[in-house]
């Protein structure tokens, strides 16, 4: 069942359009991620359907109620959507407590059960509770703003980057904790992040945006294994991008002969592979792959990141992660092989 609903939602500022035209539909209880470079639109877009900005044109309706046009704005504070910041923004001169139950009425009678109850929902000690935001970890910080954003019971939760002042390990960790609360409580959210790692590992729903428009929507397998094109692989991910002949359901490229999704498609097409796809084994004459040579070779702990050259009439030159448990010397030769099918783009 469709809970959001972003119809042509339009943002200028000055010349530059933020927002140009974007749909999406997010269904209840899903989570969404919306991933794209620095500049792209999407916090723009989360400020639209959080409130604090106003639409130039198109529309936003949540649970079947309009929430705003170029016409008319519901206030931020009536719109029943929690939002979860870069930087967590506790107040620093209040305690734990007192962040969480910040929008509560203070002569709630369950005000005090329904604080305990949150911090538990987020993971934390009752004991943090008296604490100042300066005595947590950054990783805490961001567990107690998502317990004062559900203290509102939002229909809606928007989290802006909320992990990417953590470090990598505590990143991790608490993207899975608040993935975990939000999934149990059934709230339907929106991530904006610039990590597609984070966006993939979170997400039912990926969204890719670029220059204020969504490049591609749909689900983090789908759009991870069949990209609308180069740069949103690229984006994506690690991607090899090459060209190829087509026919009979096979690519004809600089790998050999690789199967491809691509259906009944024929001619020339660029195709892309993904490192994971790609089986590097020491060359043995008449085996089945094309044959390369390493050079280039940085040894970085417990993996190679090396340079290969396939042989060839057309010489393909890529970058690969190889285990460092084998031992590999420059000009060494490799037999390269292609698992699985290969991605046509606009096949």
């Amino acid at each position: 069942m469709t809970f959001l609903q972003v119809r042509g939602l339009r943002r200028h500022f000055g010349s530059v359009a933020a927002l140009d035209g974007v749909d999406l539909t997010v269904a209840a209880g899903s989570r969404t991620a919306i991933v794209g470079p620095s500049g792209c639109g999407k916090t723009t877009l989360l400020r639209m359907i959080a409130g604090f900005d106003v639409p130039d044109g198109g529309s936003i309706t949540v649970d079947g109620v309009l929430l705003a046009d170029e016409q008319m704005q519901v206030p931020a504070h009536k719109r029943g959507i929690g939002l979860v910041a870069q930087d967590g923004s506790l107040f620093p001169h209040l305690t734990v407590s007192d962040n969480i139950g910040f929008g509560l009425e203070k002569n709630f009678a369950g005000r005090d059960a329904l604080i305990d109850e949150l911090i538990d929902m987020v993971g934390l000690e009752r004991s943090m509770l008296s604490r100042k935001p300066e005595q947590l970890s950054g990783g805490q910080q961001q567990r107690v703003a998502l317990a004062r954003a559900l203290a509102r019971k939002p229909r809606l939760m928007l989290l802006d980057e909320p992990f990417s002042a953590l470090d990598t390990g505590l990143r991790a960790q608490t993207r899975r904790a608040v993935t975990e609360v939000l999934a149990a409580a059934g709230i339907t959210t929106i991530l904006v992040t610039h990590d597609q790692a984070e966006a993939l590992a979170f997400a039912d729903q990926v969204a890719v945006m670029r220059g204020g428009k969504f490049a591609q929507v749909g689900s983090p397998r789908d759009i991870y294994a069949r990209p609308v094109d180069a740069a949103t692989a690229r984006f994506l991910g690690e991607a090899i991008v090459l060209p190829a002949e087509i026919s009979d359901g096979f690519a004809e490229c600089a790998l050999g002969r690789v199967a491809v999704d691509g259906g009944a498609r024929s001619g020339t097409a660029e195709i892309m592979v993904r490192p994971e796809q790609i089986e590097v084994l020491p060359f043995h004459e008449g085996a089945e792959g094309v044959a390369g040579i390493a050079s280039q070779i940085d040894f970085c702990g417990p993996s190679y990141d090396v340079t290969i050259t396939t042989e060839g009439p057309q010489p393909f030159v890529m970058r690969l992660s190889l285990p460092s448990r084998n031992i590999l010397g420059e000009g060494d030769r490799l037999r390269l092989r292609v698992a699985g099918k290969v991605h046509v783009f606009g096949g």
